[in-house]
């Protein structure tokens, strides 16, 4: 399955389990594991608690480990400014692996699958769902 998003960028985060959980149930698989990734590298993809003052922490604690205003080698390369998102899609993948058990995904109960678009502008993303198993 796949399907596409459009963001804010800077650490914008989008709450995606509920595209996830509906490919897994139009998959039919019941074991295995299902694979989340977006082609970039200025994104990422994790889990988290979509809880809006966490999400809001979290971009803080994103914008504090790799600062987005301070000028970085790569910038002068494209003149684009986003140096900062790669750094950050280098630390949070742009996949993820989720176990599938009794065809649900395996999930804490306070545990959502996000995407982070790290970029320095707008994007629409194209997100790739593939559910392996029995």
């Amino acid at each position: 399955m796949r399907f596409k998003i459009s963001t804010k960028g800077f650490n914008d985060i989008v709450d995606i389990t509920g595209e996830v959980a509906t490919a897994l149930k139009y998959s039919k698989i019941k074991d295995g594991i299902c694979v989340v990734f977006c082609p970039g590298s200025t994104v990422g993809l994790t889990t988290i608690e979509a809880e809006p003052n966490l999400i809001e922490d979290f971009k803080e604690f994103l914008e504090k480990l790799v600062p987005s205003n301070r000028p970085y080698r790569h910038d002068r390369t494209w003149g684009e400014a986003n140096a900062f998102s790669h750094i950050l899609s280098a630390l949070i993948k742009p996949f993820l692996v989720i176990p599938v058990e009794d065809g649900k995904l395996i999930l804490g109960t306070w545990q959502q699958v996000v995407l982070v678009d790290f970029d320095s502008r707008p994007r629409e993303r194209e997100i790739l769902i593939k559910v392996i198993g029995k």
